[in-house]
């Protein structure tokens, strides 16, 4: 028993014939999608921790400004603008009396990069609390 082949009408040939060169381009399309969809979600994702580094900066320079505004905070102001950081976040941070009366606390945090292409800089935050 043979099997009869069932012919196949000429409209779908010529269809089939027509798609040969555009074989692959959804995969193409697809690509730079995925890429322009990435590069987007780390720029987003960068924008993000440049937020909370700045946020971490200025927790940092009022807990310095507060430790070495207090009597016997002489030389703690750093080391307590240090502790309110998160680890992660490489700081520099100060506290110097700008006067009789009052202390003044920089911090200045390195925002870290995901990609090469986004450099945003420092965050800087300056405070400054009388002294009791």
């Amino acid at each position: 028993m043979s099997r009869d082949r069932v012919p196949v009408p000429v409209r779908m040939r010529d269809r089939d014939r027509d798609r040969e060169p555009e074989r692959g381009q959804a995969a193409i399309e697809y690509a730079g999608v995925i890429t322009l969809l990435l590069l987007v979600g780390l720029a987003a994702v960068q924008f993000g921790l440049a937020a909370y580094t700045a946020q971490q900066a200025g927790t940092a320079a009022r807990a310095a400004a507060r430790a070495a505004s207090q009597k016997d905070g002489d030389g703690k102001g750093a080391a307590a603008g240090r502790a309110a950081l998160s680890d992660w976040l490489d700081a520099s941070i100060s506290a110097e009396c700008a006067g009789a009366d009052e202390v003044t606390a920089t911090a200045v945090v390195s925002v870290p990069r995901l990609l090469p292409v986004f450099d945003i800089g420092p965050a800087t935050r300056r405070v400054t609390m009388p002294c009791d």
